[in-house]
């Protein structure tokens, strides 16, 4: 078996299978097909995140704290936690491919009211429709590779689908910090609702009819909680991307008061970040099949060390650069190593699970960017990277004293 395509399947957290049958074929439209959704789910998880960069111009804007503005991030966050568990109950027989292609349109559209709003409560609407958009896309976009390729391909096609939230994770925000830079906060809002209208139509012309399997009903996502693997990743899961996020939602501001590095190159260090965010998948997908439970142990480590040194170390260009690079490559390796924890522990619940999961994460990064809100108005700026320390830790420390629940 190839090193690459055991790579792929490591980073959706399946076993290694034999090389696919040479009469297995997959026709080429179906790759173009979950390339598009690849890349929706690229812009989905780009319009929930990329306030995040853009805190300081848009406060300014709208004559509001860099606080307040973080509920840019928080609104959508809470919003995606509700519905991703929820979408699939609701449409029940629906044709996946329309609920797709309308969840898709609905995020352009929202991105096209924030580029248009005179003032933030308009501003802050918009970002409840994205949290709409991206929670029930995501839901359904996770099992679109298992119905569009035969068996031996779905780890190939699953990391194609989960490679569009990954890049957006670690590259959505720098991008669209970058444009803000070079530009204005409202374009990096239209060029994201633009790539959405691109989505659409590659969609409509390449994805086929995807009527619905056996609806996805509540009791089937409340039986994921009896799981205790399932129950450790998911507390794993909230815990480390809420630390994270507390920190992440103001890397911003923090970048350029805390390290002294100009606003105009904030987007390039960014960008950085993200070519250190893909490389930590890659490392972490490689291992995390091996041994999740101390890849989980080790990033949140790392994660708490950086956040912890930040703004002790962190107080020049160099030192700010350094660990930027650093929180980026440990960071990198969250997303696929918890959906590692979360295939592993319900092999035949996926598409539940993994809804459940979604909605944690969601929940995550709005109560995360929530929490460093509310510590930076009530503290300094220099408390939300030690937030973010702290829960990381706390990572640590719960998934030590919960050896019995390994996947």
């Amino acid at each position: 078996m190839p090193a690459s395509e055991a790579l792929q399947q490591a980073a959706v957290g399946l076993p290694p299978t034999s090389r696919p049958s040479p009469s297995a074929s997959v026709p080429l439209r179906s790759w173009f097909a979950l390339a598009a959704v690849a890349v929706g789910t690229f812009a989905m998880v780009t319009a929930e995140q990329l306030p995040m960069g853009l805190l300081s111009p848009i406060s300014g804007a709208f004559d509001i704290t860099e606080g307040t503005a973080g509920l840019m991030v928080t609104v959508p966050g809470l919003v995606a936690s509700a519905t991703a568990p929820l979408l699939p109950v609701l449409v029940r027989r629906a044709d996946r491919r329309i609920v797709l292609i309308s969840l898709m349109a609905l995020m352009a559209a929202a991105n096209l009211v924030s580029v248009l709003a005179t003032d933030f409560a308009v501003l802050l609407a918009s970002r409840l429709l994205i949290g709409i958009s991206i929670g029930g896309f995501w839901a359904l976009a996770a099992g679109i590779a298992v119905r569009m390729v035969p068996a031996a391909y779905v780890g190939r096609a699953t990391a194609i689908t989960f490679g569009g939230a990954t890049a957006a994770n670690v590259l959505g925000v720098p991008a669209g910090t970058l444009i803000g830079g070079f530009s204005s906060w409202r374009t990096a809002f239209a060029t994201v609702g633009g790539l959405g209208l691109l989505v659409v139509a590659g969609l409509l012309v390449l994805l086929p009819s995807l009527p619905a399997g056996e609806p996805v009903r509540l009791r089937t996502l409340a039986a994921q909680l009896r799981n205790r693997a399932v129950r450790t990743g998911v507390l794993t899961t909230f815990l480390l991307v809420s630390g994270h996020f507390a920190a992440f939602t103001f890397v911003s501001p923090v970048l350029q008061e805390v390290s002294g590095i100009s606003p105009a190159t904030v987007g390039p260090l960014l960008l950085v970040f993200g070519a250190a965010g893909i490389l930590g998948n890659f490392l972490a997908g490689a291992v995390a099949g091996r041994d999740v439970r101390r890849t989980v142990t080790v990033i949140a480590s790392i994660l708490a060390l950086i956040l912890a040194f930040f703004p002790l170390a962190g107080t020049g260009p160099v030192g700010g650069t350094a660990l930027l690079i650093g929180w980026g490559l440990a960071f990198g390796g969250v997303p696929v190593t918890v959906q590692t924890w979360i295939l592993r522990s319900a092999p035949r619940d996926a598409e539940a699970a993994t809804a459940l999961n979604t909605a944690v994460y969601n929940l995550a990064i709005a109560l995360g960017a929530l929490l460093g809100g509310l510590v930076v108005d009530a503290a300094t700026l220099t408390a939300a990277p030690w937030t973010g320390a702290a829960v990381a830790l706390l990572t640590a420390v719960t998934v030590r004293l919960t050896r019995d629940t390994t996947p």
